[in-house]
């Protein structure tokens, strides 16, 4: 692991103040994108606001003085949203820059394209990234970077807690899916037959839709819109969902902000861990699990000391399975986490 130089540092600070302040502005505006306009029924005219794309909206009475300045303050207010908006997202430009030359950019391309539409969405607290994407939001707590082998990957894996409204979600993605906003990053997204949770485009690039297993009375359908993708439900993805979660502004490779939801960084390692120890594990993919583990490991307790592996802390996860984990640390590894006694 790498740390971080000063400068890079410096950009890392204002990339996550000017990201969160461009996402605040975001949702500001999009607050307005459906508008109020005028509509004549029976002679008179009333005011509309609009609340789907569809044209669909609630009255806001006839016409009059009071109407009048409902519209007006919406129109104002829409202009400095707007003004804002596109203030921040030049700023935004410059500091995708300044990341650049400073050779920050670490998560690809196409996730990062990927997490600014859930952003545009609002729902990007709705999907967390797990699996070896998730490092790239570790690397950025930390202030490092990592070698690039260990996160070279042609999927990423969105993890969706099914607990959640799903007809919220659904509204949302303005009842195109998440596929629909997939195919708005890259319109050669497709679905594959034999597999309806995954998506992939013209590159190979896949993206899997993933829930934890449910108990077989939930057994309605995990989907976000006709002919959309559909979860899969995966064994023992429950510690990850009821894991807390961190939401990372990392930076993309063409230097632009993002911001990621994954889990806490303890969750990761120990998870990967236990998951080396699978029978059922392909063993390439166990030696992936294990170089992942130790890496989190070690990089939460020489960069992220006030991370601690407190069984108090890490509740979300069964006795049995955290000790296995943590004797593939030491047995693998050779790490052994202080105040892990479980």
């Amino acid at each position: 692991m790498q740390p971080l130089d000063q400068q890079q540092q410096l950009f890392m600070v204002e990339s996550d103040q000017l990201y969160r302040a461009w996402l605040e502005a975001l949702n500001h505006a999009r607050s307005y994108r459906y508008g109020m306009r005028w509509v004549s029924s029976k002679g008179r005219q009333y005011l509309l606001r609009l609340r789907d794309a569809r044209g669909n909206g609630k009255s806001l009475g006839p016409r009059n003085a009071e109407t009048e300045a409902v519209f007006a303050a919406f129109a104002e207010g829409k202009a400095r949203a707007d003004s804002r908006l596109k203030s921040l997202s030049e700023r935004m430009k410059r500091q995708a820059r300044l990341n650049r030359a400073a050779r920050l950019g670490r998560v690809p391309n196409i996730i990062g394209d990927i997490l600014l539409g859930l952003a545009a969405a609002r729902v990007s607290h709705d999907f967390c990234v797990i699996g070896t994407h998730a490092i790239y939001g570790y690397e950025a707590m930390a202030g490092v970077q990592c070698r690039m082998e260990l996160l070279a990957s042609g999927d990423v894996d969105l993890l969706y807690d099914p607990r959640r409204h799903l007809s919220i979600v659904t509204s949302k993605l303005d009842a195109q899916g998440l596929l629909g906003l997939l195919r708005k990053v890259d319109p050669s997204f497709t679905p594959l037959h034999e597999s309806p949770f995954r998506a992939v485009n013209d590159e190979g690039f896949m993206i899997d839709l993933l829930i934890p297993e449910r108990e077989l009375r939930d057994a309605a359908e995990v989907t976000f819109g006709q002919n959309d993708l559909v979860a899969v439900e995966v064994p023992n993805l429950h510690w990850l969902v009821n894991a807390p979660k961190r939401d990372v502004v990392a930076i993309a490779a063409d230097g632009r902000p993002v911001m990621m939801r994954v889990p806490d960084p303890r969750a990761f390692a120990l998870h990967k861990a236990w998951l080396s120890t699978r029978a059922d594990r392909e063993p390439i993919k166990k030696s992936r699990d294990r170089g992942q583990a130790a890496l989190v490991a070690q990089l939460i307790l020489s960069w992220l000391p006030a991370l601690e592996f407190e069984p108090g802390q890490l509740r979300y996860f069964s006795a049995d399975m955290l000790q296995l984990a943590q004797q593939t640390l030491a047995h693998e590894a050779g790490i052994r986490l202080p105040g892990a006694d479980f």
